[in-house]
């Protein structure tokens, strides 16, 4: 029994580092065919913005969660549910706003950035932009439109990686033109 247990914890960690080192090599192919790291930024969170709009819908198939009431059990939900599945870690949520429209996630491990040395001539690189455009995707296809942006980055000498999101509105539900 302990086998078969030990046997699942390991293929989750060779499944996160293949998606660790394949992210790398795309990051690595995005430099090469774009010319500045701002560029390669924008179509990193233009990537996770598409992953994000198709994995809600497996988080929310796999873990039966329901509709969060308010920013803050939005917060928990992300930090104990969606890191914990998709990347294996948990963040911390800290750093409330007074008015509670805004938090950050600290990530003590960023398993995107495990086998990572940003060189020299890529400074300007948020190698973790992804994650940015996954949290926006996945939110605002539950009707919340939110601002993410990495505020600290252990790939830039920090102690750990930090994502600021703040909640921007709620996007209303349409019906199609002449449907009511």
């Amino acid at each position: 029994m302990s086998r078969q247990a030990n046997r699942g914890t390991e293929s989750k960690k060779i499944s996160l580092e293949l998606f660790s080192l394949t992210y790398g090599a795309l990051v690595t192919q995005l430099c090469k065919d774009y010319e500045s790291d701002e560029e390669v930024n924008k179509k990193l969170d233009k990537m996770g913005y598409n992953i994000g709009v198709r994995i809600i819908e497996d988080f929310l198939a796999r873990t039966n969660v329901g509709r969060c009431h308010d920013f803050r059990e939005t917060a928990d939900v992300i930090s104990k549910n969606a890191f914990k599945l998709y990347l294996g870690v948990t963040p911390i949520v800290t750093n409330w706003s007074p008015a509670g429209d805004e938090f950050s996630l600290q990530l003590d491990s960023n398993p995107l950035a495990e086998f990572v040395e940003l060189p020299d001539n890529h400074t300007g690189l948020s190698y973790s932009s992804l994650l940015c455009g996954v949290l926006r995707g996945a939110l605002e296809m539950v009707q919340m439109a939110v601002d993410v942006r990495i505020v600290q980055d252990t790939l830039q000498g920090d102690l750990q990686t930090e994502l600021r999101l703040r909640f921007l509105r709620r996007i209303e539900e349409s019906m199609p033109a002449g449907e009511e």
